[in-house]
């Protein structure tokens, strides 16, 4: 029989049965109702059936994961220290180990369960922190994670919110704070401007920084003039095929708000472009009709969703787009297409490519499939944090 603990001060919380796996989200059908009223969001203790220690974290009797564990180790308490150590190993890994502070100042501090707090996103701007909320437990705890932000980062102004899909699930009201004036980051050889607190809150996406730099080599490489940008957002594949002399430079995105943005930092780069607000499959469409092609195409698009039942459809999508991106390509052009659905597995993106080969008519000739930079680590147990896939290619 395993040795009881001594009673915490934290409430309690046990598990209905055996723990059948390791993973810091407990769901909620795996844990029984507390004999306490916990409030949303509150720290608690997870104890096994035989009253063993488990671990310590955020308990939210409301939403789909009962428990977020930050914590496996008995000695450890859940504090301001705590806190402050778990964001202090997170910069160390982005600053002296990656040294990303010598090629840009954008980038993300805290990726979630990567870096062991579970429910919170940190990205830099510059001299701006924005702070995504994911979980009502560290919403409370938002004190003790904005005093160990700013001693990492002294002086930067911090801008939080709420993630909306996850203050609906977990309960918790977190409205953006006042958003700050706009940064200008660099990144290697080019400048982006990070528009924060609008549709996009975070205002620019580092997770591509080095997917950005290697297509730049690759168009300076191949020497490709034409360049495709579809679902441009902020531009950034763009500008960089710009940078490295693509001298016919196309982007496109439904959104109004990312247009403006994309046209904002291709000027910013000195980079000549056409920019167009339009629905990438009609747009298509119609290139296609009109014999239109391209030395190199980016077909990276928003989140398809989050749901596991919809992962079907969602492939569905990500077919059709990627069978109408591939037949624009000029043969032997470079072709990347890339996907930041964290519930469709690499494989899968990789075998919905074989498939629109097939029906677009070409041969796909795969060069490299790549990730999130070093900035956004995922822990071995926790494959979920591993969400964006890259896959460089050649269409034959």
């Amino acid at each position: 029989m395993p040795r009881k603990q001594k009673h915490s001060s934290l409430p309690i919380v046990r598990l209905k049965g055996e723990r059948k796996y390791v993973h810091p989200l407990i769901f909620q059908k795996s844990v029984e109702r507390p004999s306490e009223r916990v409030a949303v969001g509150e720290l608690v203790e997870l104890r096994g059936m035989d009253d063993e220690f488990i671990g310590r974290g955020m308990f939210n009797g409301q939403a789909p994961m009962a428990v977020r564990l930050l914590t496996e180790k008995q000695h450890e308490e859940i504090n301001a220290d705590f806190i402050a150590e778990k964001i202090a190993d997170a910069v160390r890994l982005r600053r002296e180990i990656f040294k990303l502070d010598d090629v840009t100042d954008a980038y993300r501090v805290i990726h979630a369960e990567g870096d062991g707090l579970s429910g919170l996103i940190v990205d830099r701007y510059a001299n701006v922190l924005v702070v995504a909320f994911y979980a009502a437990g560290m919403w409370r705890m938002q004190n003790w994670i904005f005093d160990a932000l700013l001693a990492q980062y002294p002086g930067s102004d911090i801008f939080a919110f709420g993630d909306d899909n996850a203050q609906r699930q977990e309960g918790f009201d977190a409205p953006p704070s006042n958003a700050p004036k706009s940064p200008t980051v660099r990144e290697f050889n080019a400048k982006f401007q990070a528009v924060i607190g609008g549709k996009h809150k975070t205002g620019f996406f580092c997770d591509q920084r080095d997917n950005r730099k290697r297509w730049g080599e690759l168009i300076a490489a191949t020497k490709s003039e034409s360049m495709l940008d579809l679902c441009c957002n902020s531009g950034g594949f763009a500008v960089y095929s710009g940078l490295a002399g693509a001298t016919d430079v196309t982007a496109v995105d439904l959104d109004e708000e990312a247009v403006e943005f994309a046209t904002k930092n291709l000027r910013l780069n000195g980079v000549k472009a056409k920019v167009t607000q339009a629905d990438i499959f009609p747009w298509l469409r119609e290139a296609q009709l009109a014999g239109k092609s391209w030395d190199a195409v980016v077909l990276d698009p928003a989140k398809m969703t989050r749901s596991r039942d919809e992962v079907i459809d969602a492939l569905k999508k990500y077919l059709d787009m990627n069978k109408l991106a591939m037949s624009v390509v000029k043969p032997g052009g470079l072709f990347l297409t890339c996907s930041c659905t964290g519930v469709v597995s690499e494989e899968q993106f990789l075998d919905m490519l074989r498939r629109a080969a097939f029906y677009a008519g070409r041969e796909l000739q795969i060069l490299e499939v790549r990730g999130a930079g070093g900035d956004h680590p995922w822990l071995a147990h926790v494959n979920e944090s591993r969400y964006l896939k890259a896959v460089f290619c050649r269409v034959l």
